[in-house]
């Protein structure tokens, strides 16, 4: 008997281990992973407990560094497993409601945005019929894709990629405000799913993609539609999406085994408890995988760059009469599996 215990605890053992060879394969607990604060003093954690509570990893004896980005950085087998064990045998934890929840990642070397990522979100703020189905031709100018960045695949009706960068100093946690700055009235909310980058990514095929990501977490792509008067150099990327807390990350970070599709979750958000985007990650123009790939073309990714992958349909501005925040609004993103970001709305009175 003993013998076959021994047995059965070896066999799990060797499972843990090849299941935390990377982030994608599959373990048996599932967990999320996130930054948090103390009485003044951060550390990253293990969220378990349907996200009620924590394991603060600076004490759990299992050598991880300080920061979430550092972890994912430096993740290997050894420290898979460890997670792993952790999960299914959490130990001391701390109840979430008593923790700040920080942004996961507040330092991405870059955040990048995809731009008219939905196919309903592009009708909606084009006032025409861009679906796949509705292509009855491309145009030469799209079909010749990107030119060193973008190879279009033959029979491939759909809009070539289109990213802009959003400031990190835009970046905030759950529950921090929104800020609305003086004078614009014109400010809109995209729930979306953002890629976590998990290992060093240059020219990767989306066929491949997968091992590149390391999980995936929610962002609030808060937008300025007021533009500017002038129109000068057309749209102004900078001025619509990068003012203070127009990034709302997080929570937390869910590694991509526990996610069996990313591109088949709903996606919700609510404005003060209405709905006003109701939508499934299947509705992307543009895959997760082709999306890295796109963007390690551009630029060499690194462990902790995000990618957004853009907003479904039901934002304010596209409404026939305009909703935009305003201050007392409450703002809540939810993405099924990833979990919700949610942040109070208040006019930036500084």
């Amino acid at each position: 008997m003993q013998k076959h215990v021994g047995g059965v605890m070896f066999a799990v053992a060797i499972a843990l281990a090849i299941a935390s060879q990377n982030p994608g394969a599959q373990t048996a607990a599932p967990y999320k992973l996130g930054m948090f604060e103390q009485n003044g003093r951060q550390f990253a954690g293990l969220v378990v407990n349907n996200d009620s509570q924590v394991v603060d990893l600076s004490r759990a004896n299992v050598n991880a560094p300080a920061t979430l980005k550092q972890l994912i950085a430096g993740w290997d087998a050894k420290m898979g497993s460890a997670l792993a064990a952790l999960a299914a045998k959490p130990g001391t934890t701390i109840p979430v409601a008593q923790l700040k929840t920080l942004p996961p990642i507040p330092d991405p070397k870059v955040l990048l945005s995809t731009a008219v990522n939905y196919t309903e979100h592009s009708m909606e703020m084009t006032g025409t019929n861009t679906s796949a189905a509705s292509a009855a031709a491309v145009d030469p100018k799209i079909a010749q894709g990107i030119p060193g960045y973008w190879q279009r695949r033959p029979g491939d009706p759909r809009q070539n990629p289109y990213f802009f960068v959003k400031a990190n100093s835009a970046i905030t946690g759950n529950k921090d405000p929104i800020l609305l700055p003086a004078g614009r009235e014109r400010i809109d909310w995209e729930c979306e799913m953002n890629i976590v980058i998990g290992r060093t990514a240059k020219r990767v095929n989306r066929d491949n993609a997968a091992d590149y990501i390391f999980g995936f977490t929610l962002m609030n792509d808060v937008s300025d539609r007021g533009g500017r008067a002038d129109g000068r150099h057309g749209s102004d990327w900078q001025l619509g999406k990068s003012h203070d807390t127009f990034a709302p990350l997080g929570p937390y970070v869910v590694p991509r085994q526990f996610i069996a599709n990313p591109q088949k979750l709903g996606i919700k958000f609510l404005l003060s408890g209405k709905t006003m985007q109701d939508s499934n990650t299947d509705r992307m123009t543009h895959t997760v995988y082709e999306l890295v790939e796109y963007a390690s073309h551009m630029m060499t990714l690194h462990p902790g760059d995000l990618i957004s992958t853009g907003s479904p349909a039901g934002v304010g501005t596209a409404r026939a009469t305009p909703i935009y925040f305003k201050d007392g609004d409450y703002s809540s993103c939810t993405i099924e599996g990833i979990g919700t970001l949610e942040n109070p709305v208040r006019a930036d009175k500084e």
